[in-house]
């Protein structure tokens, strides 16, 4: 299979001090045409970090005396009360407690702050008891050798933590390479889409990595053409959900807006705020347009402007929710009506707090309420 990567673009910078599994033909100043991966060059995916790591000293033998969270967090590491209170909820010891401090004092020395250290902490907990040199060294490496200044990669990686879990080998290798065959060599670019959405990098982007040139070139050029701007994390989405599509599909999709009353402008709209929306199917697009007129309270133009809504589980959350909104309004029982985007997209929980418990009498038999994720479905 052929894999492709766009031109070098005027004013971007070359790839002149990527690390060695940078593919070697992708020099400075000249055209960036492909590279080809086949089962025996697999191995091109091996980014020649070793599971350990030769730069740093091997950590002493440590004390297999656990401590609890809040007292490793408050007095070792003078982390705030609420970082630690809400850590130790998750109820688990520090089972090896100088590890514990390598792994904050390597982060501190490789740029993080005290407070991107809580929100990282905050986030993922799991942090604490992980491999420092099997897991976040390689992570850490990984982002100073695509040339990421300190600044930018501890904002990627504090925003989204679950980056030091994902293979370098696997994923976030691949998954660069796939970044810069759509946005192009200049790391600035690539760093400024992270920062947005720095969750790309933990998802499967082999999909638009294995796109053979010409494919990755038109749609790279027919997602410019509708707007949306490369540096937006969108951008990928958008060339994801193109790509996905062959022509004559596409033009079903179309068709199947304009039958809803779309006009060419919303339909352009739709693609820009949520391209994903492309790939929804044609039965739920219909099914949850339809629901919203049937309200009452909106035109097509609510849907245009919230398209994100196109998305979400029909059964499981829109027919339960604007059932129980409109029992609510019906008896006069809100002192204020919520906004449909409002209902739609706070979490279970909180829907379940707000417009189910306090008026159990009046809706509560209309929910089957799951335990596990407090989702709601319509009863028979």
């Amino acid at each position: 299979m052929v894999v492709a990567g766009n031109a070098d673009r005027q004013g971007e910078s070359s790839l002149s001090g990527l690390p060695r599994w940078w593919p070697s033909s992708w020099d400075m100043g000249e055209t960036i045409v492909g590279i080809v991966i086949n089962t025996e060059q697999r191995a091109l995916f091996k980014f020649r970090y070793s599971r350990g790591s030769n730069s740093s000293t091997t950590v002493e033998k440590t004390r297999k005396t656990p401590i609890a969270v809040a007292d490793c967090l408050l007095n070792r590491h003078k982390f705030s009360t609420e970082t630690a209170s809400k850590v130790s909820s998750f109820g688990k010891d520090v089972k090896r407690p100088e590890e514990t401090d390598s792994i904050l004092s390597f982060l501190q020395e490789s740029g993080f702050s005290d407070s991107h250290l809580e929100l990282l902490i905050k986030r993922m907990p799991r942090v604490l008891s992980a491999n420092l040199e099997r897991t976040i060294k390689p992570k850490i490496k990984f982002f100073q050798d695509l040339g990421l200044s300190s600044s930018d990669f501890v904002e990627i990686v504090s925003s989204n933590p679950w980056i030091l879990t994902t293979s370098v080998d696997n994923r976030l290798g691949p998954s660069i390479l796939a970044l810069t065959s759509v946005l192009g060599s200049n790391m600035d670019v690539v760093s400024r889409v992270l920062k947005k959405s720095g969750r790309l990098l933990t998802f499967d982007l082999l999909d638009v990595y294995v796109l053979k040139p010409t494919k990755i070139r038109e749609c790279v050029k027919r997602v410019d053409e509708m707007g949306i701007d490369r540096k937006s994390k969108l951008f990928l989405h958008a060339i994801r959900a193109i790509s996905s599509m062959t022509k004559e599909n596409w033009e079903l999709k179309l068709e199947l807006f304009k039958s809803l009353k779309f006009s060419e402008d919303d339909i352009l709209s739709v693609f820009r705020r949520q391209p994903q929306v492309f790939v929804v199917s044609d039965r739920k697009i219909k099914e949850i347009t339809q629901l919203f007129l049937s309200t009452g309270k909106c035109d097509i133009s609510y849907v245009v402007n919230n398209p994100d809504l196109l998305c979400r589980s029909v059964e499981n959350k829109l027919k339960p929710r604007l059932r129980v909104l409109e029992v609510l309004e019906s008896r006069n029982l809100l002192l204020k009506k919520p906004s449909l985007g409002t209902v739609c997209r706070i979490t279970d929980k909180k829907f379940f707090e707000k417009y189910v418990l306090p008026y159990s009498n009046e809706v509560g038999e209309l929910f089957v309420v799951k335990k596990a994720s407090l989702k709601a479905e319509v009863c028979a």
